[in-house]
């Protein structure tokens, strides 16, 4: 029996290459989207961020996500906005997304994190990292992380919720005109889970910082 799947990729295949005017009307669609990306959707949270574009024009995401966990991890200055993330032209990883990955940005001019994993599968395998379990946290500076997915239970002090993102300086850092946002002086997530696509830090102390390869991820 065909599934709804089946049918969407059969009507795909008949419908034949996209015009120009449709494919302009994905990226507008696109945009839309951007402009409309919630920060409360973002429950908290981290992210990279594209500031005026500086990360946009230099950091081509590879196109696989992710996981980052925490038990705690606690900010001051912090922003979130949304962005668009690009992979290089023709990606392997591109898939049905044109290239473009829509992330929730979200930036943090101080954080530490207790025991932090990450874990990218890679093919049936996970590559492991683990650090900031033995008493010690992980620690960063002008911290960001694009995500998609985010979850946790996060406090704000003096949250701002609305503003446009290319006036915010309470990370140090400024997103694109007319992009809804958040920022506020801390954060603070307890259960802290993240599905990245990438992630930045001018400086990143991983105390107690275990690699391994694993059959499961964090």
């Amino acid at each position: 029996m065909a599934t709804s799947e089946d049918a969407a990729h059969t009507a795909e295949s008949t419908a034949g290459p996209e015009t120009p005017a449709q494919q302009k009307g994905r990226v507008r669609l696109k945009r839309t989207a951007l402009m409309a990306v919630p920060a409360v959707v973002a429950g908290a949270v981290l992210m990279t961020l594209t500031a005026q574009g500086v990360l946009a024009a230099q950091f081509s995401i590879s196109g696989m996500p992710f996981t980052v966990t925490a038990e705690s991890l606690d900010g001051v200055g912090f922003e979130q906005f949304g962005s668009l993330d690009h992979m290089i032209e023709d990606s392997p990883n591109a898939g049905d997304t044109g290239g473009q990955v829509l992330v929730a940005v979200s930036a943090i001019k101080e954080a530490s994190l207790t025991k932090l994993c990450q874990s990218v599968e890679l093919g049936g395998i996970n590559l492991l990292i683990k650090a900031g379990d033995a008493g010690t946290p992980v620690t960063a500076t002008n911290l960001t992380t694009d995500s998609d997915v985010l979850t946790g239970d996060a406090e704000f002090t003096n949250i701002e919720i609305g503003g446009d993102a290319s006036t915010y300086t309470k990370a140090g850092v400024k997103g694109l005109p007319g992009v809804f946002g958040q920022q506020a002086d801390t954060v603070k997530i307890r259960n802290l889970r993240q599905h990245n696509y990438a992630s930045t830090a001018a400086a990143f102390k991983l105390p107690n910082l275990h690699l391994s390869f694993s059959s499961e991820g964090c």
